[in-house]
């Protein structure tokens, strides 16, 4: 990835929705110079994805929780029974005291117990420690201008 690659993600991480043209010209690029730059960061999996930013308590998803899953076996081959939960945001094999950690996102904390539920009929696991955010100051993307 060179400088102009990096700054097309930037700006499309700003707003996935800018015409090639604006992009071209914000990186010094005509508008089909800047349609094929993006095309490539698509192929290389760079860019995987486009999305659309969503705040979860609109949708009625204010709880958010962190919760470090033990366990009594190697996790690494369970993301895919992680990944049958749907409150599971993201799941991560880590270092440490816990075997994987969870972000997870729910209604109520009714619902955030149901899916501790769910956590234990995983394969492996052998406790759970959850963490209920209060309030979040920010989340941010991965930035591809800084180094």
């Amino acid at each position: 990835m060179d400088d102009i690659d990096r700054e097309l993600v930037a700006l499309l991480q700003q707003d996935a929705t800018q015409a090639y043209a604006a992009l071209g010209k914000a990186v010094g690029l005509s508008a089909g110079a800047a349609h094929e730059r993006v095309r490539k960061l698509r192929e290389r999996g760079i860019i995987r994805r486009t999305t659309v930013d969503v705040d979860p308590a609109a949708l009625g998803q204010g709880v958010l929780a962190f919760v470090m899953v033990e366990s009594s076996a190697w996790m690494g081959e369970s993301g895919a029974a992680f990944a049958t939960i749907p409150e599971i945001q993201e799941a991560h094999i880590i270092a440490g005291s816990a075997s994987v950690l969870v972000k997870v996102r729910t209604a109520t904390t009714v619902q955030l117990q149901d899916v501790l539920r769910r956590l234990y009929a995983i394969d492996g696991v052998s406790g759970t420690q959850a963490t209920v955010s209060l309030e979040t100051f920010f989340e941010r993307p991965v930035s591809p201008l800084v180094n």
